[in-house]
């Protein structure tokens, strides 16, 4: 039986051009979508969950993050920060990674929301995650459902949950919305400075220790502002009248 996974690090180090101009003079992390600023829907997710220890990167307009994650007293937040350069998903946790001690933790990017479909994503993704065989569980979303998604599908999903990328020419029903949960050991190796994610799971890919799961729920990616009317409009046609 594994341990409880309670870290976790959001990516918040990105400079959001493509959601601009909410992001001329704040950072996407901030911009908030029915009432509530991104990051925060995806800490109070993260704290539902049990996780207790938070890093956040920051690059783009670091103090602002800094700033409004210090009114949070529900859970340890920890900065990781990027100012000096941008790290890329890979070189971020790379550097965040002394703050996981070792243990097995959450990603979780800072623009994509959800709603719940049965039971709760985070608490599904914890009970498969299994260290023995997998060095990562990626949450996946359904292409039917997603919103915000202008893709051809991310990753080729067996029955038993390996993943393996799109061959040339398909399609792939499965769309990653930037959640995960991953061992430290998969860094072990892993290049200097700047690099991106997929050459860390193409590593895993072809050692078999790529795993997803399916969500169970509606996927907004929440990355323009055209995505934030649409998830905003979404969240309203849910609420009670």
């Amino acid at each position: 039986m594994s341990k409880p996974v309670t870290r976790a690090i959001i990516l918040a180090a990105g400079l959001g051009t493509r959601m601009r101009p909410l992001t001329n003079d704040r950072p996407k992390p901030l911009v908030q979508v029915a009432g509530k600023a991104l990051i925060d829907h995806a800490i109070d997710r993260l704290v539902a969950a049990g996780v207790t220890t938070i890093v956040v990167n920051v690059h783009y307009h670091a103090d602002q993050i800094k700033a409004h994650l210090a009114k949070r007293k529900d859970v340890e937040i920890r900065i990781s920060d990027e100012s000096d350069a941008i790290l890329g998903t890979g070189g971020g946790i790379v550097r965040a990674l002394p703050h996981f001690e070792g243990e097995p933790f959450f990603v979780h990017n800072s623009d994509t929301i959800w709603t719940e479909g049965f039971g709760h994503a985070l608490e599904r993704i914890k009970a498969r995650w299994n260290p023995d065989e997998m060095d990562v569980l990626l949450l996946m979303a359904s292409l039917v459902t997603a919103m915000g998604y202008e893709g051809r599908g991310d990753f080729m999903m067996s029955p038993d949950g390996k993943l393996a990328r799109v061959p040339e020419g398909r399609l792939s029903p499965f769309a990653y919305p930037g959640v995960y949960i991953v061992h430290p050991r998969l860094f072990d190796g892993a290049p200097k400075g700047t690099f991106p994610m997929m050459v860390l799971w193409e590593q895993a890919i072809a050692q078999g220790r790529l795993y997803g799961i399916r969500l169970d729920g509606v996927w907004m990616h929440v990355g323009t502002p055209e995505a934030v009317k649409e998830a905003e409009a979404y969240i309203a046609d849910l609420a009670p009248a």
